[in-house]
């Protein structure tokens, strides 16, 4: 076990948690935005000398083109503004399905997938089945089903989730996205709509946090597999 000394790394103008894996089940993430792309390449760094796999969220085209000079071994998704360890490097743990509404709100759920990805979780990405055209939703629910938890990103009224959740015998996390025109208040509309869902398995993360959804939905997998695991 790391001591209180061990359990960090003061890289000057960051400090590196090494030991948020042992207490919370997944490594220290980068959030991208506000830091210089120097920064990131420190952490990152930092994170390979130690076996960490990375995960940078809220990352620039052109940040993301100076670190994967460094590291070209890393991922970016440009849609998810995203740079994570390849999926293939990571032991499989549970599963998650990340649905998407419509394509306006894929940004959201591609931060989302990538997120669940690097948590280990076996991902699967069901895009633009809105309840607009339900049918699209009705053919693809027993992909849905397979899955341990399942994290929905939605914008304008946010009905998608509570749909998804009298479907599904398993958590399911709503995303509102700000997407929508003047009454859709950048996302609050969704949110409130989403929080007052009368579907009893849905929860709700804060409006675009496509990363939190896909995080806690990978816990929850993760979770989900451990009897397997430990057989």
């Amino acid at each position: 076990m790391l001591t209180r000394t061990q359990s960090q790394a003061d890289l000057g103008e960051t400090v590196l948690d090494l030991g948020r894996q042992e207490r919370c089940g997944l490594p220290e993430v980068i959030y991208g935005e506000g830091k210089s792309a120097e920064a990131i390449i420190e952490i990152i760094t930092s994170q390979k000398e130690r076996g960490i796999p990375t995960l940078a969220t809220r990352v620039s085209p052109d940040k993301a083109e100076r670190i994967l000079l460094k590291f070209p071994d890393l991922r970016y998704n440009p849609v998810a503004s995203l740079i994570r360890a390849p999926a293939e490097n990571l032991p499989r743990r549970g599963s998650v399905a990340v649905i998407s509404a419509g394509t306006s709100d894929r940004s959201v759920a591609e931060e989302a997938f990538e997120t669940a990805e690097w948590t280990g979780a076996e991902t699967v990405f069901i895009k633009d089945v809105g309840v607009a055209g339900p049918y699209r939703l009705i053919s693809r629910l027993e992909e849905i089903r397979r899955a341990d938890a399942v994290v929905v990103a939605a914008g304008m009224e946010g009905a998608l989730p509570s749909v998804v959740g009298g479907y599904v015998a398993v958590p399911v996390i709503a995303v509102p996205t700000s997407v929508g025109y003047g009454t859709a208040f950048g996302g609050i509309t969704a949110l409130l709509g989403m929080l007052n869902s009368c579907a009893s398995n849905v929860t709700v993360v804060n409006i675009d946090a496509g990363f939190k959804a896909g995080y806690v939905a990978g816990l929850i997998a993760k979770r989900a597999a451990r009897p397997a695991m430990d057989k």
